[in-house]
Formats: structure tokens, sequence, C-alpha cells
């Protein structure tokens, strides 16, 4: 095999011809025999050749492959500073059949991952692939020390296991190499005998000889042996029999730069070239002369008459100075003088009709490198140029860092200029990462030099400033440093993120952040720090809101009421940043945080105030403070305590009757801060204990008149005030009062005579005389006439109200003799009789209006005259109308899903206050409305829960108690519910179970009924899905009983019983079913009767209207 085939194999690199070698060369290949320089072809060249061949080889693309030039290397390389090695492998000396083991070190102090490691035998060998039997890689870390080490094991070491090898490791954009040498000697001093078939086995994964470098021993003593016989390498026999996918190997190793030509003439020197008859000697395939020098063609005819003619390339050569053609018996001899790059073609002569061709390889001389490249210094961020010179114009020279070569191209960022001979390396904006070796190769020569680049002193011109920033304000942040260099933002040690509302600018030498609509969250510590510079510029960012106190959920006037006895806790919603601090106050005195009674809480975004039993003192204004560094704010909240009134005095019979009396009262002191709803009346015999109700309906007035009481036995009675929170305790009995029948008045009085001072006058006894018998009889005179007196029914002592298009017709009883005198007035004026009826008579006067309207309602007078008596009352008629819509709605703001309104009220109040708003939106696509919110009290609202990307319309309707406004005010704009950019995706909510099983909320009570009088039970029952409800009696369920009607409202179940006697008492039962569960519920029904004059067991019932003649005063 040729020797550089076994190079390749043996990675082993081929020492250099021994100096004699290529003054050899020169003499056989430049020199000429005689007077003429002749250039052989390749298969007759002197063994010069090869050597030539290797030589150019060496100085077009290595540093030199003497075996002096090679040592000197690794002593460079093995003496650089480490990169990231702690521990390089060393070389070291084993026998046959033993084991050696080399060990590298990597500090991970500064990796973020492990690095690569690589190990190889010579330059191309890969290691990794070759273990097995006999070489073995194993990794460990440290984790104290925090150290890689890597070994690489040979086992049973052999003769061709001896050799140079390269441990290489890898991290991101670092790299690091160390090569040493392996020793392997003879263990008896004994040369062993070859064996061809174990050299010629082949390695691989899984068997028992992976790992063994093949037949490398083979090869290494025959190297020896070649290169003592054969020094030189013939390029294009290499060329003839190597295997296509060594072409470029081949081409690398002997500096072919013109492959694609080469393999070209190399596919056409392979043809079968058929026995000429025109040609006794064809000429050679190929030539091959230095450039400048001189090449000698040569032919041999077999006919010397016949005519040869010489071609370049398909075109004729004509003799000239260059091109020199001699005859010498049959041979045909061409010379070409001087050549140069433009001879290097095919050429071919012909003779007759035959023709032979050969190939001219014109060799460039070696370049060499005339002006040395300079260590250079430089900042971050200049302009880099490494300038050399070279002995030839546009020659090829390659450049190379840190060993690898430079390629420049569109996207590296080095750029290679030529200018002649000068050859310029440009770095644009050189950073830490180029500082290297670079080095320069030609083909007879190289220059390095080292570049460090430092960075330049940074001077920070506008630091960052701490900010206070209000919140939905923006927030710019902003430093100026002396360098236009990139930088980093980070928020409280993380990396800043740009969005639509934060933005990070740079221009020039100026640094920005800037956020719009600053939120809570984007509080923090700000840090900016310069790339490639330990220096960071630190701002810390404050946002505060000023405080604010929500009292949406408060009435208008932001009353509170709570029930006497109960506990309040009441929270209201705050917000500011920072959160704010909270004081509660009652008439300028702070109320504290703690444990008593009324006392303050306070949380991140609500304040409470608690009271644990409420009391009638403490009804109240309160007040509540909030502050912060952003600003103050300010509420007051009335808290109502409400309580059961106080009872009322004891109550004052004012007349008696024969079954029947006039009470009156005054109202309770303190009506438990709501107003008097009216009074229960109850009363007794004085004998009794057992007190009974005379009224079911609140009595609103302060008199009342209890009737069918038993005449001559003496009662008491008693009051109960009613307000919105239940039954006062009962007043102190009245003085007691016995009924009696008044005695009717006397008859047949008469006048029996008159005198100018005496009348005398004479009667009869009366026709009945009640129980308290007749003590006598009282006389009465009076002038003629009787004083007038207004008697105003009840429901007038306040506003009467009636709605318009109804029907008004008054009735006012009056007195006086002789019949009086009326007058009527509205508002001070005399009332027109053709809108308003006026009946008068003798006892009574009648307003009467058929279809009242709204200008009817106002204060209407009434005087009653009799003589020179006078008599008033006042009527106030009310009529009511619906209210009029709102005057204007506006469209206040937009965002997100909500919508904000706001309304004027309206101008026609419909003479009734309004009581509500009702709230209505309408898609604009369809216009369908539909009611959002309904007896809203406020003049603004917020509708939420809109369709992104819908248009919406509004409008409101004016409530009074009448009912709705006829029209309602639509908004004049719609508005637009945006997709900001964004896709709406609706909340994924879990399905609530709503399923319950039935319970009771309110129970049946045992009751007591009246024989003939309806009765009813009733209880609440709540259930999911909707209960089945089955009333019993005695444990037998009623069904299709005519006596019996069930209802069930919304919850409320209701048994009605019919007109029940006393069979119709017992147990009753209600049982509610559904697929959860049963439950039941029972009470007692007692069924009283009412008993003539029969003394019965338990306490007889005697129902109001029902006259009573019972003489057993024990009852």
């Amino acid at each position: 095999m040729p020797e550089p085939t076994k190079k390749e194999e043996n990675e082993v690199p081929a020492p250099a011809p021994p100096p004699e070698e290529p003054s050899k060369e020169k003499e056989a290949g430049t020199t000429p025999a005689k007077d003429e320089e002749e250039v052989s072809p390749p298969s007759a060249l002197p063994p010069g050749l090869g050597s030539r061949a290797l030589e150019r080889k060496d100085s077009e693309w290595s540093l030199g492959e003497s075996p002096a030039g090679e040592e000197q290397d690794k002593q460079n390389a093995n003496s650089q500073v480490s990169v990231l090695f702690v521990e390089k492998p060393q070389g070291g000396t084993v026998k046959v059949g033993e084991n050696i083991t080399f060990i590298a070190k990597v500090k991970a102090e500064d990796l973020l991952r492990k690095p690569t490691v690589k190990w190889f035998k010579g330059k191309w060998m890969d290691l990794a692939s070759k273990a097995g039997k006999h070489l073995q890689l194993k990794e460990t870390f440290e984790r104290h020390t925090r150290i890689y080490t890597f070994e690489m094991q040979i086992i049973q070491a052999k003769e061709n296991y001896a050799g140079n090898y390269r441990c290489e490791v890898t991290y991101k954009d670092k790299f690091d190499t160390c090569s040493f040498d392996l020793e392997v000697h003879e263990s008896t001093g004994t040369t062993p005998s070859i064996d061809i078939r174990s050299a010629f086995k082949r390695s691989g994964e899984g068997q028992d000889d992976a790992g063994e470098l093949d037949f490398s021993g083979l090869l290494k003593r025959r190297e020896v042996k070649q290169q003592e016989e054969e020094p030189e390498v013939d390029v294009w026999e290499l060329l003839k029999n190597a295997k296509p996918s060594e072409y470029e190997k081949i081409a690398f190793q002997y500096g072919i730069t013109d492959l694609r030509g080469m393999l070209k003439r190399l596919k056409r020197m392979r043809r079968v070239e058929k026995k000429s008859a025109a040609f006794a000697k064809i000429l050679d395939p190929a030539y091959q002369v230095d450039k400048g020098g001189r090449v000698r063609f040569v032919v041999e005819l077999a006919d010397p008459k016949l005519e040869v003619k010489w071609f370049k390339n398909g075109q004729e050569i004509r003799p000239s100075t260059k091109y020199i053609f001699e005859h010498k018996g049959c041979q045909r001899i061409m010379f070409i003088n001087n050549c140069q790059m433009t001879d290097d073609s095919e050429y071919y002569v012909t003779a007759g009709d035959e023709k032979c061709s050969t190939e001219l390889f014109v060799r460039e001389p070696p370049i060499m490198v005339t002006k040395q490249l300079e260590d250079t210094n430089a900042y971050c961020g200049e302009r880099v140029e490494l300038e050399c010179e070279v002995s030839e114009d546009d020659a090829n020279v390659k450049w190379f860092k840190n060993g690898e070569e430079i390629i420049p191209g569109p996207k590296s960022r080095y750029r290679i200029k030529v200018e002649g001979k000068k050859h310029i390396l440009i770095i644009e904006g050189a950073t830490k990462a180029d500082s290297a070796e670079y080095s320069v190769m030609t083909t007879g020569g190289q220059s390095s030099a080292k570049l460090s680049v430092g960075l330049k002193p940074l001077k920070i011109l506008t630091p960052l400033t701490d900010q206070t920033v209000n919140l939905g304000k923006e927030i710019c942040l902003k430093c100026e440093i002396s360098e236009n260099i990139s930088g980093k933002w980070t928020k409280n040690g993380l990396p800043v993120q740009e969005s639509d509302r934060l933005k990070v600018v740079h221009k020039g030498r100026i640094h920005k952040l800037v956020i719009a609509n600053a939120l809570i969250e984007d509080e923090g510590d700000y840090v900016f720090a310069p790339d490639a510079y330990n220096i960071t510029l630190p701002a810390k960012v404050h946002v505060i809101d000023p405080p604010k106190i929500i009292l949406d959920g408060l009435d208008a006037d932001n009353t509170v009421t709570v029930i006497a006895g109960s506990k309040l806790r009441l929270e209201i919603p705050i917000s500011g940043e920072p959160p704010p601090k909270a004081i509660w106050s009652r008439a300028d005195k702070a109320i504290m945080e703690g444990s008593g009674r009324i006392r303050a809480e306070s949380y991140p975004d609500s304040s409470t105030l608690v009271i644990d039993v409420a009391e009638r003192d403490d009804s109240g204004v309160y007040h509540i403070n909030l502050k912060n560094e952003a600003g103050e704010a300010h509420a007051s909240i009335k808290i109502k305590v409400v309580d059961l009134p106080d009872p009322p005095v004891a109550p004052s019979v004012t007349e008696v009757g024969d079954d029947w009396c006039i009470m009156k009262w005054e109202p309770p002191a303190y009506d438990g801060g709501s107003p008097i709803l009216g009074y229960f009346i109850e009363r007794k015999k004085k004998q009794s204990s057992r007190w009974m109700r005379l009224n079911f309906d609140l009595c609103k007035e302060t008199t009342f008149e209890p009737k069918k009481m038993i005449e001559g036995v003496a009662y008491e009675v008693r009051i109960f005030a009613v307000n919105a929170i239940g039954i006062s305790k009962p007043s102190m009995p009245s003085k007691p009062f016995v009924p009696l029948a008044v005695t009717s008045p006397p008859t047949l009085l008469t006048v029996d005579s008159v005198t100018d001072t005496t009348v005398t006058m004479k009667w009869r006894p009366p026709d009945q005389i009640g129980a308290a018998g007749l003590d006598g009889y009282v006389l009465e005179y009076c002038f003629e006439g009787k004083p007038p007196k207004i008697r105003i029914p009840r429901h007038l002592k306040q506003t009467y109200i009636r709605r318009v298009g109804e029907a008004v017709n008054l009735v006012i009883p009056f007195q006086g003799k002789p019949r009086p005198e009326l007058t009527w007035k509205k508002d001070g004026a005399d009332i027109d009789k053709n809108q308003i009826n006026i009946r008068n008579s003798e006892t009574d006067t009648i307003i009467f209006i058929r279809k009242a309207e709204r200008s009817h309602s106002g204060k209407y007078d009434l005087q009653v005259k009799v003589d020179k008596f006078v008599e008033s009352a006042s009527i106030d008629i009310q009529i009511v109308d619906r209210p009029g819509p709102p005057q204007i709605v506006k469209i206040e703001d937009v965002w997100g899903e909500n919508v904000a309104l706001s309304w004027t009220p309206p101008k026609d109040d419909g003479n009734a206050a309004i009581t509500g708003y009702t709230i209505q939106k309408a898609d604009k696509k369809s216009m369908e409305w539909f009611t959002v919110i309904e007896h809203y009290h406020r003049t603004n609202a917020t509708i939420t829960e809109l369709v992104i990307g819908n248009e919406y319309y509004f409008r409101v309707f004016s409530e009074n108690m009448c009912g709705l406004s006829e029209d309602a005010t639509m908004t004049k704009e719609s508005a637009v519910i945006a997709k900001d950019g964004k896709i709406y995706k609706n909340p994924i909510y879990e399905d609530f179970d709503f399923s319950e099983a039935p319970m009771f909320t309110q129970p049946l009570v045992n009751t007591y009924a009246i024989a003939g009088y309806n009765a009813t039970l009733n209880c609440s029952v709540r259930g999911n899905p909707k209960p089945k409800i089955t009333w019993m009696k005695n444990k037998v369920a009623i069904v299709d009983d005519p006596r019996y009607r069930m209802f069930s409202n919304q919850g409320v179940c209701t048994l009605e019983i019919r007109k029940p006697s006393p069979y119709d008492g017992g147990t009753y039962c209600c049982k509610a079913v559904n697929d959860l569960g049963t439950v039941e519920i029972e009470c007692k029904l007692e069924v009283k009767v009412i008993y003539q004059g029969v003394n019965t067991p338990g306490q007889p019932v005697f129902l109001e209207g029902q006259q009573q003649l019972l003489h057993n005063k024990d009852f």
C-alpha cells in the first residue's frame, strides 16, 4: 500500500524526508541533463517528486511535519494556559500485555452542564467507537470539589497501541486540547512474528477484540521498510488505486487544490488505450513542472514521414519562443518555456488519423510570509485589523483562530481584505470572545499573533433614581452610560420580559425601561446591568394608590340597621397602596382594636366594625378614616339600632256602656328606632288571669272601642305596641271598669208653667233603667242652637292617595244646630264646582270627583259655621300617576366586559317619590331588550358580564308607587365591548352540585282551631330535586278529601282544613321525599267548640260578635 494511505490508517505523521532528498528532486526534476531543462512524467519522475508533493502538502496545510517541528508543536500546545483542564493526561510507557490509565480533570465551577470530552489516537481516530475489551472510558463527578474526572484505560497493551494520543474537551464556545504519547515496549526483547490475519481483523462494538487499532502494527513495520526503499509518493498512483470516498482526504494531505480538474483528467487517463499504429511511443499520461520552469514532451513515430501537429485544449500550437519543436529521427519533441498557470491544461499530438494526449500540471512555488502578524490589544466594540504580507499578489492565504480555520461569509463577524500582497483580517465590534491566538498560513510559511480584547472603562453619566409612582401612571427608569452597549434589566433578581405594557428602549448610550399604567405588582427592585461589565445600576420603584372607601353595598344615605341584641359585623372594602391604616371613631372618640364589645378589625383589603351585642345607645354616626402616604379618605356611616318598642302607658277608659267602652292611650316613649305600626288590645275580667286579644288587625289609632262585654262585670284592658321588629311588652292594665247600661231618657217631658224667672217641667221615669239603678235626674238648659263639630273619618286623617282616573268619594260627617253653613276651599282658593262636585246635607258633606286628575291634588279646608261658632278641618288629597322617563342616560366608561352608566332623575315624578329604576340592555344586532337590574335606587350603575365583541345599547325606566314609566330613555351612543387583540376564553367552572336532601326550614307548630272556622297548617321545606309533599293525619295519607286543600308555593307548604270539627283534631304530619332522602315533621291540632252556658273542661273560647249570657261568675 502507498505510504500516504499507510499514514492515514496509522494516524501517525509521516516523517519528513531527509534534507538531501529535495536537492535530488531538484537535480532530477528541474535541471536538464544537457543544455535543456526537462521534466519527466510521473511514471518516469525521479524519486524526489513524491517528496516534493509531500513537501508542498506540508508547507501549504500544516506547520511542518518534521519530527522536531511536531515535538515543538506539542510542547507549545501543552504549555499554553489551559482553558478548561485542571489536570491534563501525561504521556506514559507500558509493556506489552500490561494496563495503563490516562486521567484528565475539568473544573465544573463555572459550567452549567457536563462538558463534552473526546479521546483520539493520532489526528482522526475517535476512540469512543473502539471501547471494548482492550479500551475502557470512564467519567466521575465529585460534588464537594465540583471536578469532573475522565479516565481512559488501555488493557493488555499491544505494540500497535503505541503512538500519539489527544484529549479534547468542549463546553459551548470554550475548547481545550492536550496531546500525549504512549510507548509500548516488548516484554521479552524479541520481535514477535507478524500475524497477517490478526492485522486485518475488523474491530466493532460487541466483539471481544473491540478497541484494537486494527492492522496499524503491521503498517508500522512496513512504514520503516518502505521509507528506506521507496521514500517517494506517486499522487497519481494513489488516486488511481484509492476509493472515491478517499479523494478529498488525499487532496487535503498532498496539497491538491484543483481536485475536480485532476479527477477529470484521471478519468481520461483510466481509459484503455488501443495499440497505436502511428506511434511507436506515445506521450506519458501526465507531466509536472514548477511555475517558470521548462517541460519537454516526446513522442516516437512508427513512420518518420508522418506529419505531426501539437494541440493545447483543441487549438493547434504554432512554433514561437515559448513553444519550440525538434525532430530527432523518429522522435518529435516540443518544449514549453517559462511555464505559467495558464499552461496547466491538456495537450495532444496527432500523426495521421491517430492522436495521443497528456496532462501538464504547473505547480506554484511556495508562498512565504514576508511581514509577520503583530500582537494587538483592543477594546470591546472597536474595529480590529490583523495585517500581514506575503511574497505573491493575490495568494491563497488561510486564517486560523486558536487552530480553527476562519471561514468568512455573510453571517460571519470576520472579514478578510486583500490588497495585492497585503492580507488583512478585520473584526468589526470586537468582543471578549475574540481574544485568542490568530495565525495565518501559506504554502510556504506561517505567522501568529495574540489578540487581547478588553473592556473600556465604563462611566455612569446618569444613574437610575428611585421612583414613587401613583397607581395607573407611567413608570420610566432612565440611565445613561459612557458606551453604546446593550444590557439586561432585572426585577427582584429575575429578567424583565417585554410586553404590550412594558417596553425596553435602547438608543445609543441611553437605556430606558417604560411601564405604562403602573400596577401594584410592578413595585420592586430594578437593576440595569451593562453587558460584559461587572457594574449594576439599581433603583427602587414604589407604587402607591390613594386610599378609597367602597360603600356600594350600603343605602343611599349610608345607613346600616341592626336589631338590638344581635351582633353587627360591618365590613367596609377599602383599597390603597401601601395598605392604608383605618381608624374608626364615634363622637370624636376613637374605637380601638381589641376584644371590647365595640371594636375595629383591620384586614389588607377591608376594615370591619364589630358590635357584639347591639344596644340602643349604639345608634349614631360612625366615622372611618383611611390614611397612607398617598393621601387620606373619610366616610361617615349611620348605624341605627332598632328594638322592640317600649310598652305604652296604661290606657284610660273614658266612656262605658252596657257592653262597650271607649279607651285611649299615649304612644310609647321609645318606638324602638322603627315607626309604630299599630297596637294590639287585650282585656280580661278582673278576677281572671286569662287575657283575650280583641283585635287581630293592627289598630292604627290610639283609641279603641271594645264591645261585647258583660254588663256589671269588672274588666281590665292593656295595650301592646307593634313595630317592624316585633311586639312590645304589655302595658300596665287599666283601672278596672264595669260596663253598665245607660238609663234611657225620661219620657213625656213637658213644660208645666213659665214665669219671668222660672220654668216648671214635668216628665215620666225612663222606660229602661240599667243595672246601676236610677239615682236621679240632671237638668240642663242652653240657648237655642248647637255648636258645630266635624268628625273626620280615621282614613282621612292621613294623606288620601288615589291614582289618576280613579273616582274620589269622601263623606265627612259633622254636627251643629241650626243647620250650619259649610265652606270648602282648595289650597286657600274656592273650589271649581265644574271639576269637583260637593253635596251637603244636615249631617255630612260629600266631595265627589268622577275621574281624578293630578290637578286635583292639594289641601282641602272645610269650615262649618253655626252663628258665631266655627269649626275647621283639613284633608290632604294626592293624585298620583306613573313617572316620566329619566332625562339623560350616558355611557360614562367602557372597560373589559363592563359598562358604567349614569342618568338624571325624571322631570315628572308622577306626583310621588321615585322608588327606583329598571335598566335594560339590547344587542345592536337583534335590538331585543333584556332587563339587567330592577328596583335600583341610585342614578349610576355598572353593567357587567357583557359579551366580548358585541355592541350594546341601554335604556332606563323610572319607577314610583304607580309602577314603571311608560317610556324609557335610551343611550345615544352604543358601547362596544372590544376584544383587545386577544381571544377571549370563557372561564371553565365546575358544575355546582345543587342536589340536596329534603330539609324543613320552618317546622309545623302545634295549633288550636275553632270549630266551624277554617284552619291552616304551614311549614317550609327545601331540597333538590324538588321534593314531593304528602300530608298525613294520624299516619294516614290525606288523598282526595274535599275537606282538605293542599298548597305549595316557593317551598312553603300549606294544609287548609275547611270548617274543622272536634273529629279533625289529631296529629298531622308533612312528609317530603326526593331521590336523596325522606324527612317528616309533625304537629298536633286541637279543635275547640263554643259552648252556650255549659261548664266544660278546659278553657272555652268566645268569638267576638256573639253575646254570652253566663251567670256563673267563677267561670
